[in-house]
Parts: structure tokens; sequence; C-alpha cells
């Protein structure tokens, strides 16, 4: 009976032969890591990608150093939001209540339109 052969593996990384288990992809951790660090380069490469990523960080950054550290949640104008540079259009999710009001969320910091251009400023916190 002829033998079979066996495609030999290669790391997904330095295309070094593998050995151990079947499913292995990398040689170590280091080709893994670096594997992996390298697919989420590319895909953040593209500048539509890049540039919410950035508009969204932004966003968040903002509205952290508009909330006092003290607080869970504090009132600002729409104005002083606007002339830190927030842009309302990028948001990460949305929170409607029960009673049908709806936060709007970059990452975990978020805000409630008010009326007259105010906005309530919250922080979730992890439990």
């Amino acid at each position: 009976m002829p033998e079979k052969k066996i495609a030999q593996r290669l790391c997904l990384s330095c295309g070094a032969a593998l050995r151990g288990r079947i499913d292995k992809k990398f040689c170590n951790d280091y080709c893994r890591n670096n594997y992996n660090n390298q697919m989420k380069s590319n895909e953040s490469r593209h500048p539509l990608v890049r540039n919410i990523n950035n508009a969204l960080l932004k966003n968040r950054k903002i509205l952290a150093g508009l909330l006092p550290d003290s607080e869970d949640n504090c009132k600002v104008s729409k104005e002083k939001m606007q002339q830190s540079g927030f842009l309302f259009k990028y948001i990460t999710h949305f929170y409607t209540t029960k009673t049908g009001k709806t936060y709007y969320f970059c990452y975990d910091y978020g805000y409630l339109p008010l009326d007259n251009d105010w906005y309530l400023l919250v922080r979730k916190r992890e439990d």
C-alpha cells in the first residue's frame, strides 16, 4: 500500500515548518502576535476607516475632558462641545430608555440632547 504524502504545514507568519498539533498555524507566540498585528494594521490602513476611528476617539476624548472625574453626569452647551471640536455625526452606539429618551455614545461616554442646545453628558461605569 503506497504511503500518503502529507503536505507540510507552514507558519502563517514566518513560513517555518510546523510541528505538533494538526491545527497549529504558528510556530510560536511571537509569530502569532506578529501575524495578528499585521492583519489589524492592514484593516486600519483604509483612509475611511482610519478617519472614522480617529473622529470617534477624538469625540470620546472631548467628552471625557468635559465631564469631571468626580461626576457621573453634567450639563454642557452645544457651543462648548463644538468649540472643543466635537463632531456629532460620529457615535459608536445609542441607547433608548423606556421613556423614549435616546442617549448617543462614543464608547463609554455619552450625551443626551436637552432643550435649548444643551446636552447631558454621561459616563458608563463598569459594574
